[in-house]
């Protein structure tokens, strides 16, 4: 099967987690760069077929197809899905952790050594690697091929006051983060298995860093707070991560509900092709 027992138990916590959030998580968390879109497409020989698995709402996806034919972009969550932004080069699907490699092959819809980009945007920590590279080592074009994976954690810069309050924030998010996969985001993706070949976009145990920015008000903030798997999943247990006055100190610490503020997400990638 795509995942194993205890995959499919974590995937389908962190499923219901995102899936009670997903209307949040849509506006809430901070949009890719289109350049990286662009790096990525001038590395692949062809440009018709991507797949971005771990879709969630279709962001990368969206991106991916203003440089590919045609994208399929697969998650775990109907409900996310669902939140899918439409284009007419992408199609959705769900792919339920009981499909098996076969069944993932076929349904990309090209079959074997015949997609150009395999993208994974904030997901592949929580995916069953050895089985998720398996599929994706069928899948990539033989030459030229890319795959490309990446993600951000709680590592971002607003203000000296401001995220001095953010780091103790961090910290106590940390139990709730019970996850064995979370590490490799916290970690920032140096650990992350990631057996091919580098393109010069990071390799192995060094992922390429980079910046990605989004403009919001406090309010927009706190609602990419509460996005937080680790926010949910304490949620969930009965604790409030984020109660009044926890949002007081951030809100004083920001500088006001409606001020509006960049914040600089630390991020991560590592790409490559097939070895």
């Amino acid at each position: 099967k795509f995942e194993s027992k205890k995959q499919i138990t974590n995937i389908k916590k962190m499923s219901g987690v995102y899936d009670n959030q997903a209307d949040i998580y849509l506006d809430a968390r901070p949009t890719y760069p289109a350049d990286w879109y662009s790096k990525l497409a001038a590395l692949s020989h062809r440009h018709n077929l991507a797949w971005d698995a771990g879709t969630g709402n279709g962001q990368a996806a969206i991106g991916i197809a203003e440089h590919y034919e045609r994208v399929v972009a697969t998650d775990v969550s109907e409900t996310m899905l669902n939140l899918g932004k439409p284009h007419p080069k992408v199609t959705y699907h769900h792919t339920p952790p009981s499909m098996t490699e076969d069944e993932m092959v076929n349904l990309i819809g090209g079959g074997e050594n015949s997609v150009d980009l395999i993208t994974v945007a904030t997901a592949v920590h929580w995916f069953d690697l050895p089985r998720f590279y398996a599929i994706a080592n069928r899948l990539l074009r033989k030459p030229g091929g890319i795959i490309a994976v990446w993600s951000y954690n709680t590592d971002m810069v607003v203000s000296p006051e401001f995220d001095s309050v953010m780091t103790r924030f961090s910290a106590e998010t940390m139990p709730y983060c019970k996850f064995p996969e979370s590490q490799y985001f916290l970690d920032g993706y140096k650990t992350l298995p990631f057996p091919f070949e580098s393109v010069g976009l990071g390799s192995e145990g060094k992922p390429i860093e980079l910046e990605m920015k989004k403009t919001v008000s406090f309010e927009g903030f706190l609602r990419m707070l509460r996005s937080w798997s680790a926010v949910g999943a304490a949620k969930e247990k009965g604790v409030d991560l984020l109660s009044d006055n926890v949002v007081k100190e951030l809100e004083t610490a920001w500088g006001g509900y409606e001020l509006v503020r960049t914040i600089v997400y630390k991020t991560f990638m590592l790409a490559g092709t097939v070895r």
